[in-house]
């Protein structure tokens, strides 16, 4: 997300130490509300919902 310029420096930076002090994942849900929204949006651009709710692609090794 960083990388796609998604996310600014600050925002990545927020984020990573809120997950990293987060013991459960109801801590995570406790995120700032204006961090939460930089994720959420930065997840729809990035198309994250999509691709894990798509079956994957089988593929035959010839």
């Amino acid at each position: 997300m960083l990388n796609l310029k998604l996310l600014t420096a600050s925002q990545h930076a927020e984020i990573g130490a809120w997950i990293a002090q987060a013991r459960t994942p109801e801590d995570i849900m406790q995120m700032p509300p204006a961090l939460w929204r930089s994720l959420e949006l930065a997840s729809v651009l990035m198309g994250f919902d999509a691709d894990i709710s798509q079956a994957p692609l089988l593929q035959l090794d010839p």
